[in-house]
């Protein structure tokens, strides 16, 4: 599927954050923010994982904001242990919501960005889903969702050394209906050797919604 895509420089609660939004050429199911992984180890929204999330959104019909967290790339700020990201996650969201208002909108990440649009999903309750792919069960507690009822899909590698297959179902057991968890068998955290399998898993997840046409002005949903 043919795409638009645009750069800009959203404003964050700490300055302005490098952004790219990706529109499917047609038509529109709903508006998706996706989130990196941890911007100190070299987390950028180029990434591979998150590059291949963001497009099997986008060809199943989802408007998609992918940004970097302050301090990388052209986003200003510097890290802020993932509670400025979360801020600033919350005002790319706010923008996208501003921007397509007719739009359903759901939240997606990849590692440490799984974990935000977690944490904003579940306090906002107003997502249609949140999709989080490799979620690090041994960085920080999940505790918060056992009492989170947002639709909640995880996408999670047989062999993830930041969220071993054992500690990620009994994660999963213990949080709050709806759920779902699928398993792609790969190589690593970052779904080695099957990006391909796991950008289709992705899709087939998100085919459920209708689309429909852009408004030609301003990119919202029509009556």
């Amino acid at each position: 599927m043919a795409r638009k895509i645009e750069s800009l420089l959203l404003d964050g609660p700490d300055g302005k954050l490098e952004a790219l939004l990706e529109e499917p050429e047609e038509s529109v199911r709903e508006a998706m923010l996706v989130c990196h992984p941890h911007p100190v180890f070299g987390g950028t929204m180029h990434n591979k994982v998150v590059y291949r999330l963001a497009r099997a959104l986008r060809r199943s019909g989802s408007v998609v904001l992918r940004f970097n967290f302050r301090g990388v790339g052209r986003s200003q700020g510097k890290y802020a242990e993932g509670i400025g990201e979360l801020e600033d996650a919350r005002a790319a969201a706010a923008w996208l919501r501003d921007r397509y208002p007719l739009l359903p909108y759901g939240l997606a990440g990849f590692s440490f960005g799984a974990r935000i649009i977690l944490r904003l999903g579940c306090a906002a309750a107003d997502a249609t889903r949140l999709v989080a792919a490799g979620v690090p069960t041994r960085h920080g507690d999940l505790d918060f969702l056992a009492h989170c009822t947002a639709p909640k899909v995880f996408v999670h590698s047989t062999r993830d050394e930041f969220g071993p297959r054992p500690d990620m179902e009994r994660a999963v057991a213990a949080m709050a209906e709806p759920k779902e968890l699928h398993w792609i068998e790969a190589d690593d955290h970052f779904f080695a050797g099957s990006l391909d399998a796991f950008e289709e898993c992705v899709y087939r997840l998100s085919g459920g919604l209708a689309a429909q046409p852009l408004h030609p002005a301003h990119g919202a949903q029509t009556n």
